[in-house]
């Protein structure tokens, strides 16, 4: 009796996996596919062959949706993909940062900040999306905040020209001219002729 239930749990076994290879075999055409289409800038080709196997369970197939809307300038269709992707793998930034590109070509900055904090959230120590928070709020004159993101950026790349110059004019609008002295000089250090780090030295002398 064990004997015939082994051999009925493996044929069951053997069914299963040859209809699950069966089911994936076009979803792996659409991606070959679309990816030689996009390589041939064919994006509604490329967009044609995934849709004709669309699953709103399938993550895979929406973050590439999203992507290739994306290159295609359907930025309403981009965000949707983007949004269904998020939302089938809810703890993954990868999405998220695909969701930004069609919100920055629309200039929908308020739903960009949101992203970005969410995905600060998720990763608080990425260095990109900090700096990306940082200069959101100093180019709102928010600068107590901006500098809270300039500091994290700061802190893992000490040596990095882009949050040094930033973190030392946001020290500087700050009313703390030693602090961003400091920082200006370390700038000059690296770079003698830097135009901004040369105007923030001269400022923080008056």
């Amino acid at each position: 009796m064990r004997t015939i239930k082994k051999i009925t749990l493996g044929f069951c076994l053997f069914l299963s996996l040859q209809s699950f290879t069966q089911e994936t075999k076009p979803m792996k055409d659409a991606f070959t596919n679309s990816f030689l289409f996009e390589s041939k800038t064919m994006y509604l080709d490329a967009i044609k062959v995934m849709k004709d196997v669309y699953s709103d369970k399938s993550y895979l197939i929406n973050a590439r949706l999203g992507w290739l809307c994306y290159l295609n300038k359907e930025y309403l269709n981009s965000v949707t993909y983007y949004k269904k992707a998020a939302e089938l793998n809810p703890k993954a930034t990868e999405p998220l940062w695909g969701l930004v590109m069609p919100l920055i070509a629309q200039e929908k900055w308020t739903e960009v900040e949101a992203v970005y904090l969410n995905i600060v959230r998720f990763d608080p120590k990425n260095s990109l999306v900090n700096y990306r928070l940082g200069m959101i709020y100093y180019y709102r004159k928010n600068y107590t905040e901006a500098l809270k993101y300039f500091d994290v950026t700061l802190t893992l790349y000490p040596f990095d020209y882009d949050s040094m110059i930033m973190s030392a004019w946001t020290t500087y609008f700050l009313g703390r001219k030693e602090e961003a002295k400091v920082l200006f000089t370390r700038v000059l250090i690296m770079y003698q002729s830097d135009p901004s780090g040369l105007e923030g030295e001269e400022l923080c002398k008056k």
